[in-house]
């Protein structure tokens, strides 16, 4: 069960400062959060809530449109018995001119956890620069998006019922150039040993200092293939991470319009595919996955959103009380 958090306690954590990157995890530290958000997972079932972060709070801070995110780890929050204040670019000082540095500099007066997604990237690393308190990025513009990573990791070894993850093969499919998400899961496949198919038009590719982050990461790591064609590597693929074209990060409409449906995924598509198969997305969707697919068993991205929440729960219980979430059972 969960219990109080202590008054006072040292932060003797690798995250007690918050996540910025993927490049302060490595395969102990994730393999250790899955595991907690598997206890998370069992006590929200059994109890709905506890009070580990009792007398805590967190600032929820959105400067671009979010559901999953946002409120996930409200949702983690609260579960944990600690408080949420939202804050939201239009009705921020932002608007006023106010800089992010300032902007955090003040929340960090009322929390005692800041999480921020904005457009810009490097935004995350700046307001941890600006912050005496932990900041835990959720997304900045098209660079990372760790925790959706982490929760990813958390849904493929969930899914697959595999400890290892060395072999799998991961396909990512569409916007690979502007998809934060895929930029942070590609990194953490290198460091589990994962075999990586990279699908997209040619305008739309990983970008190189992604994969090069990954290498090093991976210490030499260079399992991957990049190819414009689904088809080519779908009988072989374990894990189908599909993404969307990321509209807002386009200059026109028209260079928009001549990508934007360069694959759609649908039930006749996953025909080729193993029959153990997972399809995962990090929402939301557009029209790359036809809704003929959201009833195959192998479609988990509805699943995979909800572990987001128990995976947050974990990682917020890790920055602010490590010691108090070895307790957790």
């Amino acid at each position: 069960r969960c219990a109080p958090m202590a008054p006072k306690r040292a932060r003797d954590d690798g995250l007690s400062r918050g996540l910025i990157s993927v490049a302060q995890l490595d395969v102990e530290s994730m393999d250790s959060l899955c595991t907690l958000a598997d206890k998370m997972k069992a006590m929200v079932k059994r109890d709905g809530a506890c009070e580990l972060l009792r007398g805590k709070i967190l600032a929820n801070v959105f400067y671009e449109p979010s559901t999953r995110t946002m409120c996930s780890f409200a949702s983690a929050m609260l579960r944990l018995g600690g408080q949420v204040v939202p804050v939201n670019e239009s009705s921020s000082s932002a608007q006023k001119g106010e800089t992010l540095s300032d902007t955090v500099r003040c929340l960090e007066c009322y929390a005692d956890v800041l999480v921020l997604r904005h457009p810009a990237k490097g935004s995350a690393a700046e307001a941890a620069q600006a912050s005496s308190k932990p900041v835990i990025n959720a997304g900045d513009g098209t660079g990372e998006h760790p925790t959706q990573a982490l929760l990813d990791v958390y849904t493929i070894k969930s899914e697959l019922g595999l400890p290892d993850l060395k072999g799998v093969t991961l396909t990512c499919l569409g916007d690979l150039k502007n998809g934060r998400t895929v930029h942070s899961l590609v990194q953490i496949a290198a460091l589990y040993g994962m075999r990586v198919r990279l699908v997209s038009p040619a305008a739309l590719r990983m970008p190189a200092h992604v994969l090069d982050a990954a290498r090093a990461r991976g210490h030499g790591w260079k399992d991957y293939e990049e190819t414009e064609s689904l088809d080519a590597v779908l009988p072989e693929t374990d894990v189908l991470y599909v993404t969307r074209v990321q509209k807002e990060r386009f200059g026109t409409e028209a260079e928009y319009d001549a990508v934007k449906d360069a694959y759609i995924v649908s039930a006749k598509t996953l025909t080729a595919a193993k029959a153990r198969m997972i399809v995962m997305h990090p929402l939301p969707r557009v029209n790359e996955i036809a809704t003929d697919v959201d009833s195959d068993p192998r479609a988990v991205y509805f699943r995979q959103m909800e572990n987001g929440m128990y995976m947050r729960m974990a990682l917020l219980a890790s920055v602010l009380d490590a010691e108090g979430a070895k307790k957790v059972a």
